[in-house]
C-alpha cells in the first residue's frame, strides 16, 4: 500500500482491521481528500500582482507576459502559457511552457541562474497545434503534448540545442499530459475528451520514445476496485479512436493533469473535478479527491487541472476557473487553498512547477486580466515550502 494510503488508514485508527494479512477495503478506498486547514495557514491579501499568498515569506513575482519582451532578454513570450516543468541547469534551472494556441503552438523557455535571475529565454518547439500540458522525463527532456483530435507528443530538449522529435508511437489523439515512471520504466498520459482514456506507453528501450506499446487502462464503471492494462491495436487513432478500440477500457471526463511518484500516478479530470489515484504496486485505484464528496463546506478546488507535487508528498493542483486558485492536499488527505489570483476571473492558472531546489514556485495564467489568449502572465513564487 503506498504511503498516503497508510496515512489515510492510520487516521482512520480503530476502523480499520486486518482481514487475511491485508488491510479492510474501507482503509485501502478510503474517503477523498476533505477541506481543512492547510500546512501553510490562511490567505492573505492580495499583493501588487494581485497575488493572495500565505503569509509567512511568500512573495511573487512577473516572469514574463505574453507578447512582451521577457525581461533581461530579448525574446517574446508566447500567447496561452500552459503546462511546464523546471530543470536543473548547473547552479541554475531553466522553465519550459507550453503554447496553447493553433495554429503556431509550440514551446519557450526561460533559463534562471541561481539567484533566480533570468539570464535567457528562447524557442524550444515551434509551428505545432495547442500545446497544453506534457510532462519532464528522467533523461531531461520534456514531452510537449498537442490538445487537438488526432495530436501528437512531441520531445523537447530545454536547452534548445537538440531539434524537437515528434513521437507517433505515444499515440495520437487528444492529449493532455504526461508523466514518467522510473520503476515500471512507463509514460502515463492523459486524454482530453468527455469519454477519454488513461493510457501508458511501454517503450522497446526506456529512454528511446521512437517504438514501443501504447496501452489503456481497463477497469469497471466503479470510483475504485483493481485494473489491467490492455494494448491498443492502432496508436494512430484512424479510422477507428485509440479510445474505443478496446473493450472494457474505462472512461474518465476530460483527463488533464498527471504526477507520479513514490510508485503512484495522480491524474485529474477537469469534466467531474476529481483527481484519480493509481496505486501502482497493487493495481488498484481510487478518488483522491472529488468535489462532490466534500462533506461540509464548500468545495475548495473546482475546474480541477494541471497537478505538480513536491518532495513533501505535498500535490499542487491548478485551477481552470473556480477561485483561480491553486489547492493544496497532503499526504494526510486535507485539502486547501495555497493562492488565488484575483481580477482575472475570465483565465486559468496552468503549468505549475517546482524549482529543483523546491523554493520556488512557477505557474501562468494563461489569459490574465485581459480574458485573451495575448494577454497570458507567467509567475514566480518563492517562500518556505515543505520539504
Amino acid at each position: 500500500m503506498e504511503r498516503r494510503t497508510l496515512l489515510r488508514a492510520a487516521v482512520l485508527g480503530g476502523s480499520s482491521a486486518v482481514l487475511g494479512g491485508t488491510l479492510w477495503r474501507g482503509a485501502a478506498y478510503a474517503a477523498p481528500a476533505q477541506p481543512g486547514t492547510g500546512p501553510y495557514g490562511a490567505l492573505g491579501t492580495a499583493d501588487a500582482n494581485g497575488i493572495q499568498l500565505p503569509g509567512g515569506g511568500f512573495t511573487s513575482r512577473v516572469i514574463a507576459r505574453s507578447g512582451q519582451t521577457v525581461p533581461g532578454t530579448s525574446y517574446t513570450w508566447h500567447s496561452a502559457p500552459d503546462g511546464g516543468a523546471c530543470y536543473a541547469d548547473g547552479t541554475g534551472w531553466i522553465y519550459v511552457s507550453n503554447s496553447e494556441i493553433n495554429p503556431s503552438g509550440g514551446v519557450s523557455a526561460v533559463k534562471f541562474s541561481s539567484t533566480g535571475t533570468v539570464t535567457a529565454a528562447y524557442r524550444v518547439l515551434s509551428n505545432t497545434r495547442q500545446n497544453c500540458a506534457g510532462g519532464k522525463t528522467p533523461w531531461n527532456t520534456w514531452l510537449s503534448c498537442e490538445e487537438v483530435s488526432l495530436g501528437y507528443v512531441y520531445e523537447t530538449d530545454p536547452w534548445g540545442v537538440n531539434a524537437a522529435v515528434q513521437r507517433p508511437a505515444l499515440g495520437r489523439f487528444k492529449h493532455e499530459a504526461a508523466a514518467a515512471d522510473p520503476v515500471r520504466q512507463v509514460i502515463y498520459l492523459t486524454e482530453d475528451e468527455t469519454n477519454g482514456r488513461f493510457y501508458r506507453f511501454v517503450p522497446t528501450t526506456w529512454g528511446n520514445l521512437s517504438s514501443g506499446t501504447l496501452q489503456v487502462l481497463v477497469a469497471g464503471t466503479a470510483t475504485s476496485g483493481s485494473f489491467t492494462w490492455a494494448n491498443v491495436p492502432d496508436p494512430d487513432g484512424s479510422p477507428t479512436t485509440t479510445r474505443t478500440q478496446v473493450s472494457g477500457s474505462k472512461s474518465f471526463n476530460g483527463g488533464e493533469g498527471c504526477h507520479y511518484a513514490d510508485n503512484t500516478v495522480w491524474f485529474t479530470t477537469k469534466g467531474d473535478n476529481r483527481v484519480w489515484q493509481l496505486n501502482l504496486a497493487g493495481n488498484t485505484y481510487e478518488l483522491a479527491y472529488d468535489d462532490s464528496l466534500v462533506t461540509s463546506g464548500t468545495a475548495p478546488l473546482t475546474g480541477v487541472d494541471n497537478i505538480t507535487g513536491t518532495a513533501s508528498g505535498d500535490l499542487f493542483v491548478a485551477e481552470d476557473g473556480g477561485n483561480m486558485e491553486i489547492c493544496v492536499i497532503t499526504p494526510t488527505d486535507v485539502i486547501a487553498p495555497f493562492l488565488r489570483i484575483t481580477g482575472q476571473s475570465l483565465s486559468e492558472i496552468t503549468g505549475p512547477a517546482f524549482s529543483p531546489d523546491g523554493r520556488r514556485l512557477y505557474f501562468s495564467s494563461q489569459r490574465g486580466t485581459s480574458g485573451s489568449s495575448s494577454g497570458g502572465i507567467t509567475y514566480e513564487v518563492t517562500g518556505p515550502f515543505r520539504s
